[in-house]
């Protein structure tokens, strides 16, 4: 199986393989999930004493690296500057220095096992009650001040002191060949531009482009490949549909980012490490449901949602039928329709459409052969290539959810991405993808710069965790948040005169509170 799977490698920037720090022992690796994860050799979460009534917690609720960073040199928190544990400054007696002046001994191996478990410094002084005090085995001790002496060289894969290794899965064959091919040409040509002006931090980007194939199974040995051969340092606007039941699992336990739009198609993905900047499907759908409910009197049905019999479809459409429901849509009715084959029951006041475009214009076309004029809801995304075959009948009953519009473009995006496009030799097609990928790499290049020259996976997803408010020049503004990993909520919403082929905005962008 694995051997016939199609796939392409581009290397771009020409930036070499550059020498990584040496692998980690059994033992420092040990250590590391322990520093990062609480979890002790065997698996098990190990314990902690914390305050004076030394309560006893799982340490994976307060891991070394939540304080102390994945690279050991501290960080704030909630008033508290944990201090830099890598062993160059612990094992150092000038590194010891503080601020009022004692004078403190260089830890040694005992000492600094002393302090973990007792929160005692080198001195034998308490330390900050802030500091908790962890029920560790020997080997694990062990273990955690092996890994302690690597700390501060265990760099992220794909993070050299002078390029950037990014990835990401594109088809090259079946249906989606075309919007992989445009979302390959944006991101390349985003590459060059940013290597152009010198990089970030000085370091330049390099980006590997694998072809997922057809199934889940070439999907699944493609992201191991990025993950595992190739070592990438984030994911970047994968087009990877087959990939969606387990994407996010593959990524926390890899502890990868991923940044760009994954369910524009299809069901979101929860997790941490997934940083989706425009809207979904779903999100798409109750932007249109919230406006026919408000607009158009259509909440007494019959609502029928149709969908094509793939499981991300057909999951949203359960999503929007639920939410239609819940918010006193009546008679509503899911059904899953082949273009080609099937016939839908007709009668219904108001259909929302999931599919392509061809299947989209096919069912315009066979609900007007039969007198039937309902109101139309859709995604953009998937039936705009279509829009304009639809019969005139359904002139201004056709409603359509878009991400941005030409509105949201402010004058120097709209020139980058013109630059951009004429430099890939690209038109205006799959606009939604285009603007997503090019958003993507822009969220990438500002989450970098404000990580640091000395950045980390970390410290990327608190960085982006961290933005608001973040003007693309395409789109609405985005915003993240420590339990928001959705950028933008919500969507426009556009109506069609077909005979003139003119598009009319309905109902700007508006976020939605949608409970996940």
């Amino acid at each position: 199986m694995k051997r016939s799977v199609v796939f392409g490698l581009l290397f771009l920037g020409g930036i070499p393989f550059a020498a990584q720090a040496s692998a980690l022992s059994p033992s420092e690796s040990a250590g590391k999930r322990l520093y990062r994860e609480g979890v002790a050799q065997s698996g098990e979460p190990v314990m902690a004493r914390v305050g004076a009534a030394d309560m006893l917690l799982p340490a994976t609720s307060l891991p070394c690296a939540n304080c102390h960073g994945a690279d050991g040199q501290g960080r704030p928190e909630g008033g508290v500057r944990p201090p830099d544990i890598s062993w160059s400054r612990l094992s150092s007696r000038y590194g010891q220095a503080q601020v009022n002046g004692r004078d403190y001994p260089a830890y040694t191996e005992g000492t600094l096992a002393r302090a973990i478990a007792q929160g005692r410094d080198s001195a034998n002084n308490r330390l900050d009650p802030a500091m908790p005090r962890f029920v560790l085995s020997m080997k694990d001790q062990r273990n955690l001040t092996a890994y302690l002496k690597r700390v501060a060289e265990d760099r992220d894969p794909g993070l050299t002191d002078d390029s950037l290794h990014l990835g990401t899965l594109l088809p090259s064959q079946g249906p989606l060949a075309d919007e992989g091919a445009t979302v390959a040409a944006i991101l390349k040509g985003s590459v060059a531009r940013i290597n152009a002006a010198g990089g970030i931090h000085g370091r330049k980007l390099r980006l590997t482009i694998l072809d997922p194939g057809l199934d889940r199974a070439s999907a699944e040995w493609a992201l191991d490949q990025l993950i595992d051969q190739e070592q990438v340092f984030a994911l970047i606007a994968p087009l990877a549909p087959a990939l969606d039941a387990d994407l996010a699992a593959r990524l926390e336990r890899a502890g990868i980012p991923l940044i760009g739009p994954l369910s524009l198609q299809g069901s979101a993905q929860s997790s941490r490490q997934i940083f989706e900047l425009l809207p979904g499907l779903r999100e798409q759908l109750i932007a249109l449901a919230n406006y026919a409910a408000a607009s158009l009197r259509v909440l007494q049905g019959p609502t029928l949602i149709t969908y094509p019999d793939e499981p991300g479809q057909r999951l949203a459409a359960q999503n929007l039928g639920q939410y239609l429901q819940d918010n006193a849509w009546q008679q509503v009715r899911l059904q899953a329709y082949d273009s080609m084959q099937d016939e839908l029951p007709l009668g219904s006041r108001s259909v929302f459409y999931l599919g392509s475009g061809s299947g989209f214009s096919r069912l315009a076309e066979r609900l007007q052969t039969a007198g039937q004029v309902p109101y139309l809801f859709a995604a953009s995304n998937q039936v705009a290539g279509d829009v304009l075959q639809l019969p005139s009948g359904f002139s201004r009953r056709l409603f359509l959810a878009y991400p941005f519009v030409p509105s949201d473009w402010t004058l120097a995006g709209r020139l980058a991405l013109t630059q951009l496009r004429e430099k890939q030799g690209l038109g205006g097609q799959h606009a939604v993808l285009q603007v997503g990928a090019y958003s993507s790499m822009q969220l990438l290049s500002e989450g970098m710069k404000q990580a640091g020259r000395d950045a980390s996976r970390e410290k990327l997803v608190s960085a982006l965790e961290g933005l608001h408010d973040f003007d693309t020049g395409l789109t609405p503004l985005i915003s993240f948040g420590p339990g928001r990993r959705l950028g933008l909520s919500g969507a426009h919403v556009v109506t069609v005169d077909l005979p003139d082929q003119r598009f009319f905005l309905v109902a700007p962008y508006k976020p939605i509170a949608v409970m996940p």
